[in-house]
């Protein structure tokens, strides 16, 4: 009897070692549906004996989530979000950590004719004037909050075209690209996904180029000193490893049909 309840002591502490070994952290759905992080998180478990649970939503639930503590790591793509989450002592320190680019999709027969344009602005001016579906993820994410600042920029209200021609879905991108290519639809997407989608039907890169289109990846630890259950030091373990040399390669060697998706660029 002692035997056995000696081994089942032995169990539990094995068990609870490995779990707490094991961060979550609150990403972007775009570094889990372009394929990074089933390329990255591989490499970081063996290299440092850490396993990672990554929580896929979009960039203002991923900060959100931040907030409450039950995350140890957030890793976004909305630079004036993260800097409220910053300035409001969520985080300990925010990394650059790699980029990519947004992309203006719509369908080959491009009946607002943006094909080739590389001003994002006039492009969404052409496709209000001409009242074409447009999907909208809708959902507080990175790319919502980029494309609503980008409609801004284009002088566009879309007020009028709401339920008309402009579509919020309040989902994901993956489910986004979904409905555009269902209905033929322009829409916003970030390039990993992107690439890495496989239901394209007619749709196609049409605007692409214009410098407000770039898109920069950030990850910050969460404040332990306001959340005492965050792992700081496994936390902070895989931070310093994304923006080690060895990080960088491995999001330098992520590729989908040889097309590298995201560009690495922390700090040295």
């Amino acid at each position: 009897m002692r035997k056995l309840v000696t081994i089942a002591v032995l169990l539990w502490s094995t068990i609870a070692s490995a779990q707490d070994r094991t961060i979550t952290v609150a990403s972007t759905t775009s570094t889990e549906q372009s394929g990074l992080f089933g390329h990255l998180l591989p490499l970081f478990s063996k290299a440092e004996g850490i396993g990672v649970k990554v929580v896929a939503v979009g960039t203002g639930q991923a900060l959100d989530i931040g907030r409450r503590g039950d995350a140890d790591v957030v890793f976004v793509h909305d630079r004036p979000a993260e800097d409220r989450f910053m300035s409001e002592g969520q985080g300990v320190k925010r990394f650059d950590v790699m980029y990519n680019d947004f992309v203006l999709i719509g369908p080959k027969s491009d009946p607002a004719q943006i094909s080739g344009s590389k001003d994002v602005a006039e492009a969404l001016r052409k496709i209000a004037t001409a009242k074409a579906p447009f999907i909208s993820r809708g959902d507080k994410s990175g790319t919502h909050a980029a494309e609503l600042r980008l409609w801004k920029e284009a002088g566009v209200d879309l007020s009028a075209g709401k339920d008309i021609w402009y579509r919020e879905i309040g989902q994901g991108m993956g489910p986004a690209l979904n409905m555009a290519s269902s209905s033929n639809a322009y829409l916003l997407s970030d390039r990993g996904t992107w690439l890495s989608f496989k239901n394209r039907g007619e749709l196609a890169i049409l605007t692409e180029g214009d410098k407000r289109l770039f898109n920069q990846y950030g990850v910050m630890l969460v404040n332990p000193a306001k959340h005492p259950n965050v792992k700081a030091k496994e936390g902070q373990a895989f931070i310093d490893w994304l923006v080690s040399p060895q990080g960088q390669q491995a999001i330098a060697g992520y590729k989908v049909g040889g097309e590298q998706l995201f560009f690495p660029n922390a700090p040295n």
